[in-house]
């Protein structure tokens, strides 16, 4: 098991950046797999990026892809998401969720939640 923590949301406006970090308890991080989900109100909760533990690869939601990037730091437990051009449709409650093996775009297949960090973007 592993706990994680969310922090790096606001309200930003249409175009700006922002740079959500998940930090996680425990001595084994670098063996998981970390995933970026968002919920935004009345919709399901939604794959945004995964980077798997031991080589790093890396997997985004089209909707993610050339504007966020995930990256992770093993000494420091950490894992990062960096968000650029962000639109309104953005907006969202982020989670960050851990696993161990592949990424997995499946929310459900992941045993490690976060709170969440609240993403709002305004026009």
């Amino acid at each position: 098991q592993v706990q994680l923590e969310e922090s790096g949301g606001g309200l930003v406006q249409a175009g700006d950046s922002l740079r959500l970090s998940c930090v996680a308890s425990g001595r084994t991080f670098s063996y998981y797999t970390m995933g970026w989900f968002r919920q935004a109100p009345g919709k399901e909760r939604e794959f945004v990026a995964g980077i798997r533990g031991t080589g790093g690869t890396t997997d985004y939601a089209d909707s993610a892809k050339g504007r966020f990037t995930i990256s992770r730091d093993d000494g420091k437990n950490t894992v990062t998401l960096q968000m650029n051009s962000l639109k309104p449709e953005d907006t969202a409650v982020y989670y960050c969720a851990a696993r161990l093996g592949s990424v997995d775009r499946l929310w459900n297949n992941y045993g490690n939640w976060g709170q969440g960090t609240q993403v709002t973007v305004s026009l």
